[in-house]
């Protein structure tokens, strides 16, 4: 069937129809060229209509060990071309069975040059019979969808508090707030403690204190970090108290418990190629990201040291403040795009800020 993206701004977007149902988000782009199956189940993709830069998807079928949640997330898969054949059409059936819609041979380069001159506006995958019908159908589509509270961590948080036993017997408990967790940040994390409890993100500091953990982690997640609702007063309350690591959205929170801004990029780091200068242990990373916010620089307090710096536009990618013991990474050093280097910030965390 003939499919379409309309964007909020107005442009149209033809492809094929694979499946799915009509749904509305905001339109941004990845570009990895593996790991369809690790974005799509990340709750930091939660209301966001997905374009894959590399041409091929699907192609090395599925494995539910490397999901990052128990879903899928996205509110719509785009790219050129998708694996659908007699041997192998494993990815799209996921995704149309989790009523994902999914769109093909749309021009995805022309589509990512609009996003990145333009930022990610929202928009609508749908089908209909001509573009005069499938703009009106688009209007009411993302109107609905723009009706969602604000707080996206809140709506993708855990409900309820989880314990899990961790890999290391004489190592710290550790607290998680949880943002939106990836699976993976807590397999990390198992590997240098005792225990793991995984708290809703508007747990009030007293209930994580009252666990006695040794460290706090705050995960990553999705949405304006402005918009999270009690996390921001909580971490606040715990600076000095416990010491704090924070990823991706974790990171801003903490930046903003500091009294630092954020602000919205033009269109996001989403990707596992993107370059970071880290001033902790003198390297270069190729790193997995995914956010469209960042810390203003000149916001953070003097005391608290940029110490990662992505090399692609200098924006902060990461702080930290020895005597506060804290730690904040805009990237993902959990995840492992090539070289496992990046993740030895989790043991710069637990061996010399811990």
């Amino acid at each position: 069937m003939k499919a379409y993206l309309v964007l909020e701004t107005g442009e149209i977007y033809s492809g094929t129809w694979d499946g799915g149902v009509p749904r509305a988000g905001e339109v941004v782009f990845n570009t990895s060229h593996s790991g369809y199956e690790e974005i799509a189940t990340d709750p930091s993709y939660y209301s966001q209509i997905v374009v894959m830069t590399a041409p091929m998807q699907g192609n090395y079928s599925v494995d539910n060990s490397v999901w990052e949640s128990g879903k899928i997330w996205i509110e719509g898969f785009i790219c050129l071309e998708i694996q659908n054949s007699v041997r192998d059409s494993d990815w799209i059936e996921r995704l149309a069975k989790a009523e994902i819609p999914v769109v093909s041979e749309i021009d995805t380069r022309n589509l990512v040059m609009r996003l990145r001159s333009g930022g990610t506006p929202w928009g609508a995958l749908l089908t209909a019979n001509t573009e005069a019908e499938a703009k009106h159908l688009a209007i009411g589509l993302i109107a609905q969808k723009k009706k969602i509270s604000k707080d996206w961590v809140h709506s993708v948080s855990r409900t309820k508090s989880e314990i899990r036993e961790g890999d290391l017997p004489i190592g710290p408990k550790v607290a998680v707030l949880d943002f939106g967790c990836k699976e993976n940040i807590l397999r990390e994390l198992s590997k240098w403690s005792s225990e793991l409890k995984i708290f809703n993100s508007r747990t009030p500091a007293s209930e994580i204190l009252a666990y006695k953990p040794g460290a706090l982690m705050l995960t990553n997640g999705p949405g304006d970090p402005a918009d999270v609702q009690i996390a921001q007063r909580t971490v606040q309350e715990l600076v000095g108290q416990l010491p704090i690591f924070g990823i991706c959205m974790g990171h801003q929170i903490l930046a903003l418990a500091l009294g630092a801004q954020t602000y919205k990029l033009k269109f996001g780091h989403r990707g596992s190629n993107h370059p970071i200068k880290d001033d902790l242990l003198k390297k270069i990373y190729v790193t997995s990201q995914n956010h469209g916010y960042a810390v203003r620089r000149e916001s953070l307090p003097q005391d608290v040291s940029v110490t990662q710096v992505n090399l692609n536009d200098q924006t902060v990618a990461g702080f930290c403040d020895p005597k506060k013991k804290i730690l904040g990474i805009q990237y993902h050093p959990e995840a492992c795009p090539g070289p496992h280097e990046a993740q030895a910030l989790f043991g710069y965390f637990f061996e010399r800020i811990v």
